[in-house]
């Protein structure tokens, strides 16, 4: 599907942006947003270009940037923290081969922090594209990685 195909499919109002971006994100092999698709986006809503880049850049779980196919989320909320976090982000940053915000050279794997994944009362927690996993353990966490690959 085409970035214009993708945005035609949502009404032409800026309550729509979001949902939008995202749709344009979840649709690039990179699991990114152009600045071409922005460009299509800021002219369909009738925004400015700089209005629109400033959202992507603004929110945390959109990126200019490619990623992997799976993009792994590390909670660091302060309960995760508490939790062990850290070293659930260390582990995954040995598993993996690469650091946060960095993608595998395979291009299979993503990884990054987030600041709260709402998951407190089963911290530590980390999301996979759109699958969440909690009561992370390093043994845990290798399985699912496992399950990935």
């Amino acid at each position: 599907m085409t970035p214009e195909e993708i945005i035609s499919q949502h009404a032409r109002t800026q309550d729509n942006l979001l949902n939008i971006l995202h749709d344009l994100q979840n649709n690039h092999p990179e699991q990114h947003i152009t600045r071409e698709a922005m460009d299509l986006v800021a002219r369909y809503l009738n925004m400015t270009k700089s209005s629109v880049y400033g959202v992507v850049d603004y929110y945390s779980m959109l990126s200019l940037k490619p990623r992997g196919k799976f993009i792994i989320r590390v909670c660091i909320s302060p309960v995760c923290h508490i939790k062990k976090a850290g070293t659930i982000l260390v582990y995954l940053e040995k598993e993996l081969g690469i650091k946060s915000g960095e993608t595998t050279p395979d291009k299979l794997f993503t990884l990054e922090v987030a600041e709260c994944l709402g998951q407190c009362q089963e911290a530590p927690s980390m999301m996979i594209n759109e699958k969440v996993f909690n009561n992370l353990t390093e043994e845990r966490i290798k399985e699912i990685i496992a399950q990935y690959k």
